[in-house]
């Protein structure tokens, strides 16, 4: 079982390991992205486990590295014994056979990928504060919650090359960026969207979901958005009592309007056909979800008084649109 000191360990350290001692159907996992300065390579790797997972011949566990290539839609699962999966529960190191990821770098031993890329510049997280410890904010220190979400980098810079189906590629000079999820089972129907190659700011940076949240019995529409750039970040979320003038979804894209403390943010995403990855829902361990990273974000943020601070696009963006989006549209947020 899972101790109170576990518990508290993980909320102030969102980066880490949060599954030990914890026996029933848990999923967690690393999300790292690797885009190549030219953004001629794509990648998405990964790690994590599932416990509690129902089979032909009862529950098991098992560890895996999810690997998508953005530009084609490929995709590929390779499952690992449990025994494979280390990782610590202080900070973010985590190790699935022979594959190693921290916040240094990442070292892959897959059929398609392997080499090792390491990061020329600090990892820069979501601040984790005594109010906020993290980007779920104070949603954070319930224990209920169906799933919990961490950005570990918002951005950082890459070193070195790897083998890509026995090809060599360059990542020198390209970007990463790194976010996870932890708890019982992805959102009934979400919105996600994220990029960090942003044309009008090198350094800034774009993480947004919205997402049906189980609550005592009901369910509301919960959203984060964080956008950095200018060396701070600007914040429109549930819990600072932001609120969304606009959310449309339909079979072309997301246009979704917020205002708040920190001015207006308007996005509209196109949705790109991309690749299948599994991902833990509340009906299946194995549903599969579509996931681009050839999306493109149009986006202007206005300060409150309507003067525009940034404009433009982001490319070689994540976007997942899944699940009951009838359902979330109707939630009251």
């Amino acid at each position: 079982m899972r101790t109170p000191v576990d518990y508290l360990r993980g909320v102030w350290h969102p980066e880490a390991f949060h599954g030990r001692g914890v026996k029933d159907a848990y999923f967690e996992g690393w999300y790292i992205k690797l885009i190549s300065e030219d953004l001629g390579q794509r990648w998405a790797v990964i790690p994590g486990e599932f416990r509690g997972l129902s089979g032909d011949d009862g529950e098991h566990d098992e560890a895996f590295v999810q690997v998508l290539d953005g530009l084609t839609g490929r995709s590929w699962y390779h499952r690992f014994e449990p025994g494979d999966f280390k990782a610590l529960d202080s900070r973010f190191e985590v190790e699935v056979g022979g594959n190693r990821f921290d916040s240094h770098g990442v070292r892959l031993d897959l059929p398609e990928l392997s080499g090792t890329l390491s990061y020329s510049t600090p990892v820069e997280p979501w601040p984790v504060t005594l109010r906020e410890p993290g980007i779920m904010g104070w949603y954070g220190l319930v224990p209920f919650m169906e799933c919990f979400h961490g950005v570990i980098s918002f951005g950082h810079s890459l070193a070195g090359s790897l083998s890509i189906e026995g090809k060599a590629a360059s990542f020198e000079g390209g970007r990463g960026y790194i976010e996870k999820d932890w708890g019982r089972a992805f959102p009934a129907g979400y919105v996600w969207m994220a990029s960090n190659n942003i044309d009008s700011d090198a350094t800034a940076s774009l993480t947004a979901s919205v997402a049906i949240i189980p609550w005592v019995g009901r369910a509301f529409r919960g959203f984060i958005v964080g956008f950095r750039h200018g060396g701070r970040l600007y914040k429109w979320t549930t819990y600072n009592r932001a609120r969304e003038r606009t959310l449309e979804i339909d079979d072309h894209g997301v246009r979704w309007v917020l205002e708040g403390r920190d001015g207006t943010l308007e996005l509209e995403a196109e949705r790109v056909r991309g690749g299948l990855l599994h991902a833990p829902l509340r009906t299946a361990m194995h549903q599969r979800v579509e996931e681009t990273l050839d999306a493109s974000i149009r986006f202007r943020h206005l300060d409150r008084g309507g003067a525009v601070l940034l404009e433009g696009t982001a490319a070689a963006a994540g976007l997942e649109v899944f699940g009951e989006i009838d359902r979330l549209l109707g939630l009251k947020a």
